[in-house]
């Protein structure tokens, strides 16, 4: 027997057409609340990736790069800081305090040994080499 359920064609659909619609910060299902998004750019050449990643607020001491294989992941961490002095109090707060991270895959390996990092101005460049393939080797069989 058959079983019969409800299809309702405007499940995930619907939320993702207005997710952009509100004028006011909106939390959905499984997104947290007031967490940035790293933003970036990943280019591609013959000898490896250049990766621009914008990470506004953060000393460079508090970003962490992990390659594993063809997988990256940059990590970084906004501290607050004590900037209330006696006699005032604060009204509104919409600055984010915490971690934030990233991760994605490349097409090719990248050989972690030459990887370089340099962060100025709240942009994290990285240059990752490709990993040379080793010769494939070719026997006869006897």
């Amino acid at each position: 027997m058959a079983n019969i359920t409800r299809f309702t064609p405007f499940d995930n659909t619907f939320d993702d057409l207005l997710r952009g619609f509100f004028v006011r910060p909106m939390t959905f299902d499984g997104e947290p609340a007031n967490v940035p998004q790293i933003r970036m750019d990943v280019k591609e050449n013959e000898k490896g990736y250049v990766v621009h990643a914008d990470i506004p607020g953060v000393s460079k001491e508090d970003i962490h790069v992990d390659i594993d294989g063809n997988q990256v992941s940059i990590t970084a961490e906004v501290k607050r800081r004590a900037e209330q002095k006696e006699g005032e109090r604060v009204l509104k707060t919409e600055r984010f305090y915490g971690k934030t991270a990233r991760a994605f895959a490349l097409a090719s390996e990248v050989d972690a040994a030459g990887a370089q990092a340099k962060y100025a101005d709240g942009v994290l460049e990285l240059v990752l080499p490709k990993k040379v393939a080793a010769n494939a080797k070719q026997i006869t069989i006897q």
